[in-house]
């Protein structure tokens, strides 16, 4: 599995994530139409000249979209039963098309559940940076995590001698 399961994760623990993403044009156009978010902030050029930006910005919830999913790969992917909710979502400055885009990862808390012992909650704190090295979006993430699988048996006990 290329996610971690529950006790393999620790406080504090730090993922940089390898996969960086330029945003496209593309990207802010198809999000704004499958998402129907209309707003001429983020689809009319002439109308965004008139900002204290000069141009679209890109939709701030593909850019939480994107700070997550990249995380996915390293983190959850496999061992997560599902995402329990995102807080304290910021974006102190904004994403324009032509950003490339890294994300990182941290691990800030993690707790056994109680009502579902199979499976322990972890809280990740995601921000991304653009290419100067700006903080342009931040959330917190808490997901219900798998556990370890229970071990069965022992390679060595099936063994065959002769």
């Amino acid at each position: 599995m290329a996610g971690l399961y529950f006790e393999q994760f620790e406080i504090g623990q730090v993922f940089q994530h390898d996969i960086r993403r330029t945003v496209t044009e593309t990207d802010n156009l198809m999000f704004c139409a499958l998402t129907h978010n209309p707003a001429a902030i983020h689809l009319d050029a002439e109308y965004s000249k008139g900002t204290e930006f000069g141009q679209p910005l890109v939709n701030s919830v593909f850019t939480l979209g994107l700070m997550v999913g990249v995380s996915v790969g390293d983190t959850t992917l496999g061992t997560t039963v599902g995402n329990l909710g995102w807080d304290e979502v910021r974006f102190p400055k904004p994403v324009f098309v032509g950003d490339t885009l890294r994300i990182e990862t941290s691990v800030q808390e993690k707790r056994e559940s109680r009502s579902r012992p199979h499976n322990g909650i972890v809280v990740f704190q995601h921000r991304a940076y653009n290419q100067r090295g700006e903080l342009v979006g931040s959330c917190s993430r808490t997901a219900l995590m798998f556990r370890l699988p229970a071990s069965g048996t022992n390679d060595t006990d099936t063994l065959e001698t002769t």
